[in-house]
């Protein structure tokens, strides 16, 4: 006699089974986007995408895609935090696209100018590959922390380990790489081969950075904090990709502060 209700239940089933599909086909998209960006952790100063030639004022919370161009304006600071746990900070007057290679995620940041302090999380105790490129050098990276910066107009980079090694590569140069270990430093120029490497014995050089970052992140703590600080009165970029919010003002980067002297 239950007989006829085997039918109903069974398209009962299907119809629950197709809505779920749909919905999983709807919601990996939209996970995967949140997966590939990156989060504004905090931020102080004029902070920014750069889309069509305006800027678009970032706020804490804010999700960064693949290729989208981070810019920030003088005495401005940010940390990004991805997926995985590791973290990027963007220092003044930098220009950073972030995953500029849609077809590798390993392809981290492309810095066209500034300083960037990265910092690898190690995933269950493997090593965790990520590269980070300047107009004249790659950086193949581990679990680590270091320091890339963008110095000049010719893109010369300086490249300094404070934890974990990494493989430092010419772009215009194939073949070429040197291996930094924590203290080590290395320059490279646009149209010269890899010098050796340096050592920064007593990490003098390192501690000087660290100084230098420290004084800036007590000025900006200090920096009062109104709308005009922040670069734009109401504008959010979201990782929707869409265009809403209200666009910063427009403020191309400038070349940074020399560097402090090598010891």
């Amino acid at each position: 006699m239950l007989n006829w209700w085997f039918p109903v239940i069974s398209r009962f089933q299907h119809r629950n089974c197709v809505c779920l599909l749909a919905f999983l086909a709807l919601a990996a998209p939209l996970c995967a986007q949140k997966d590939a960006a990156a989060k504004v952790v905090s931020l102080s100063g004029q902070v920014s995408l750069l889309r069509d030639g305006t800027t678009w004022a970032l706020h804490p919370g804010d999700l960064v895609q693949p290729q989208q161009t981070i810019v920030t304006g003088t005495e401005s600071y940010a940390v990004f935090q991805v997926s995985d746990g590791s973290t990027f900070d963007v220092y003044p007057n930098a220009q950073v696209i972030f995953r500029n290679n849609r077809g590798d995620w390993k392809d981290l940041l492309e810095i066209m100018l500034g300083k960037v302090k990265v910092q690898i999380q190690h995933i269950g105790g493997v090593p965790n590959h990520n590269k980070v490129r300047t107009p004249t050098a790659v950086i193949a990276v581990r679990g680590t922390v270091f320091d890339v910066d963008v110095e000049d107009a010719d893109a010369t980079t300086l490249v300094l380990v404070e934890e974990g090694q990494v493989e430092v590569r010419h772009l215009m140069e194939p073949g070429q790489t040197r291996l930094l270990n924590p203290g080590d430093w290395l320059r490279v120029f646009k149209n010269q081969p890899l010098a050796a490497k340096m050592v920064d014995r007593g990490m003098v050089l390192q501690r000087l950075m660290r100084a230098a970052s420290d004084a800036l992140n007590e000025a900006l703590y200090r920096m009062p904090r109104t709308p005009s600080a922040i670069g734009a009165p109401t504008g959010t970029t979201t990782g929707s990709g869409d265009k809403g919010g209200t666009p910063a003002p427009s403020t191309a980067p400038t070349a940074p502060p020399p560097p402090p002297p090598i010891p």
